[in-house]
C-alpha cells in the first residue's frame, strides 16, 4: 500500500530511530511537517512501532504519518531494498538522516578485531550505504524534474559525525576512526552531489544525555576507579556552557539542516559543545 505524499510534503527517512538521538530527530522532522520513515535493526522492532505510533498519534492518528523500516544498514542489500520501500510507500525522498551507529569502547591494544570490524561495518559502511543509495534516489528525482522543465530543492543528505571525529579521544580508537570516516565521506559526497542540489552535511555532538554516553561514563569509571557521575561532572567543566546536551538539542540541529534554510551549506560537520581544543 502506497500513501503518495501532498505536493508540498517531503519525506524523510532516519535510521537508528527507536531511541536516542534518532528518536528525537524523527519526532522532530514530523513535528516540522515531514513524513518520516523511520528504520532500526529488526530486534528493536517494539521500540520502533512505538515511535511510529506516537506520530500517528500526534498527527490525528494519520497512518501515513509514519513507517517503520526495518534493517540492518552494514548490509548493503538491506539499505537497498529500506530506500526502495520508501520510495515505493510514499513516492520519493527528500532527506537521508543516516544516524545508526554503536561504540565499542576500548585501548587500542586491547580492541579486538570484532571490535573494529563492527565499528567501521555500522558506523562507516553504514553511513556510506545510506549516503549512496539515497543519493541514487535524489538523482533520479532531480533528474526527473528537470525534465519536466521544474526546479526541485529540498534534497538532504545528513549523517552522524561526533566530537570524535574532530578529535579522537582515549579508548575510542574504533570509533574515533570510524566517525572520522563519516567526515570525509560526507566531505567528498557534498563535492559530488551539489550538481544535484544535494547538500550533504554531519552533525558532530559532544556530551548528550544518551545510553552511548552513559556507556562512555561506565567504562571511565571504571577505569579511574570513581563514579559515573565524575565524568559527567568533569565533561560539564570542560564545556563552554557547563552543561550535557539534550538529544532535542541534535535534532533541532538536523531540522535546520534539513531545512531550505539550509541551501547553501555543505560539506560540514557541525559541532554541538565541543569540549576540546577547537581544530
Amino acid at each position: 500500500m502506497s500513501s503518495q505524499p501532498q505536493r508540498d510534503q517531503r519525506v524523510a527517512l532516519v535510521t537508528g530511530a527507536a531511541r536516542g538521538i534518532g528518536h528525537s530527530i524523527a519526532i522532530r522532522l514530523s513535528g516540522q511537517g515531514f513524513l518520516v520513515a523511520l528504520n532500526d535493526l529488526p530486534c528493536n522492532e517494539t521500540a520502533l512501532q512505538g515511535v511510529v505510533n506516537s506520530i500517528r498519534t500526534s498527527q490525528c492518528d494519520e497512518e501515513s504519518a509514519a513507517m517503520t523500516c526495518l534493517a540492518d544498514v552494514s548490509v548493503e542489500g538491506e539499505v537497498e531494498r529500506m530506500i526502495d520501500e520508501v520510495v515505493g510507500y510514499y513516492g520519493r525522498l527528500d532527506v537521508m538522516v543516516a544516524n545508526a551507529g554503536l561504540l565499542h569502547r576500548n585501548l587500542i591494544v586491547e580492541t579486538t578485531a570484532a571490535e573494529w570490524d563492527e565499528s567501521m561495518a555500522v558506523n562507516a559502511r553504514g553511513t556510506f550505504f545510506c549516503y549512496k543509495y539515497a543519493a541514487r534516489q535524489m538523482i533520479r528525482q532531480y533528474e526527473e524534474a528537470q525534465q519536466q522543465g521544474q526546479v526541485l530543492a529540498g534534497l538532504r543528505i545528513i549523517g552522524a559525525a561526533s566530537v570524535a571525529a574532530k578529535r579522537a579521544g582515549t579508548s575510542l580508537g574504533a570509533y574515533s576512526a570510524s566517525k572520522f570516516a563519516i567526515r570525509g565521506l560526507t566531505q567528498a559526497a557534498a563535492l559530488e552531489l551539489g550538481q544535484y542540489g544535494i547538500t550533504v552535511n554531519a552533525y558532530a555532538p559532544g556530551g548528550i544525555d544518551t545510553e552511548m554516553l552513559g556507556q562512555i561514563a561506565s567504562g571511565t569509571a571504571a577505569e579511574m576507579g570513581n563514579k559515573p557521575d565524575d565524568y559527567f561532572q568533569e565533561l560539564k567543566d570542560r564545556t563552554a556552557l557547563g552543561c550535557i546536551g539534550e538529544t532535542t538539542d541534535v535534532s533541532n540541529l538536523v531540522s535546520f539542516l534539513a531545512s531550505e534554510d539550509s541551501k547553501f551549506i555543505t560539506g560540514q560537520s557541525v559541532r554541538l559543545q565541543f569540549p576540546w581544543l577547537q581544530i
